[in-house]
């Protein structure tokens, strides 16, 4: 289908690898349009409490979060997630489709308007809350400051700040600013490349997670299914990451009411912009959890079912 067609398509249904998402049984997925790429919507719609839109990292797909929405469905809640442009399954760059793009930020406001019209027009459980991880939580500040209509929010490792050393930072933004005007802005950035960190990396030493099985559980999804698989991000990408880092630290915090969750052992965002946040979060919350690396919701059973019971708590107290 051309790009044209596709603009004017109504969404239709989309491959959901339910055999290694260990979701809900009722998963589903469909592709929506939103301006200028398709993206991918995943859909778990048992709940009556209301509905949970997971907001993805960099990287992530849809699948990875069908134990989220277990987790979710069980508290009473039903989930739907996104795949972003550049990765999952939605719209990736023709030039190179393992490397993670986007020109700027606003590009995801584009997909997560779109993904929260598709689920208004369904027959799912409101109101609407956000559980947003690493660049999701970017996203999903942004989008609480825009005013979208969630009645709560919880964050994991929110990217509200990128990690760089104190010397690398101007360098980086200079570099990354001056990518684009000499057509470089689809080069990988420095340090990376276009293999999955999850396929190449070994579990001892990992900076996602402790706990071996979800460890396992990411990298099966990604053996049994390549096509979900991100490389590196893009010198675009990280130019159009810094920008947003550094408009949102300037703005005042919403009124939603959040909860942040951020582990002790965290090694992938910045956590300064972290506790700076929440420091004039007034109805926020900062949750630390001891010893969890940077996906708190996938790692030690522990964490996970404190992380799982906060967020409902926090959500049934917001219908």
């Amino acid at each position: 289908m051309t790009a044209a067609a596709r603009a004017n398509a109504s969404p239709s249904p989309a491959p959901y690898y339910a055999e290694v998402a260990d979701g809900p049984a009722a998963g589903h997925a469909f592709w929506v349009q939103a301006p200028g790429a398709r993206i991918r919507i995943g859909i778990w719609p048992e709940g009556s409490k209301g509905t949970v839109l997971l907001l993805p990292g960099r990287t992530e797909y849809v699948e990875k979060y069908g134990r989220a929405a277990e987790d979710l469905r069980r508290r009473g809640y039903a989930s739907v997630a996104i795949d972003w442009r550049g990765q999952g399954l939605a719209d990736r760059p023709e030039i190179d489709r393992m490397v993670g793009h986007v020109a700027h930020f606003d590009e995801y406001q584009h997909d997560l308007d779109a993904a929260l019209a598709f689920a208004a027009s369904l027959d799912l459980p409101q109101p609407f809350y956000m559980l947003a991880h690493s660049m999701g939580g970017c996203i999903g500040l942004r989008a609480l400051m825009r005013g979208l209509p969630f009645k709560a929010a919880a964050f994991s490792a929110p990217m509200w700040g990128i990690s760089l050393s104190s010397w690398m930072r101007p360098l980086a933004h200079a570099v990354t600013t001056l990518a684009g005007p000499f057509g470089q802005a689809l080069r990988y950035a420095p340090m990376t490349n276009r293999f999955s960190y999850v396929l190449t990396a070994p579990m001892a030493g990992n900076v996602l997670t402790t706990d071996p099985d979800m460890w396992h559980y990411m990298h099966r999804q990604l053996v049994a299914h390549p096509d979900l698989a991100l490389g590196g991000p893009s010198l675009g990408w990280v130019n159009a990451a810094l920008r947003e880092c550094g408009a949102l630290s300037n703005l005042p915090a919403p009124a939603t009411a959040c909860l942040t969750a951020l582990g002790t052992a965290e090694r992938v965002v910045d956590v300064a912009p972290i506790h700076e946040r929440m420091a004039g979060w007034r109805t926020g919350r900062l949750d630390l959890y001891q010893g969890a690396e940077h996906e708190v919701i996938m790692e030690t059973g522990t964490h996970r079912t404190r992380f799982f019971d906060s967020a409902a708590a926090l959500f049934d107290s917001h219908r």
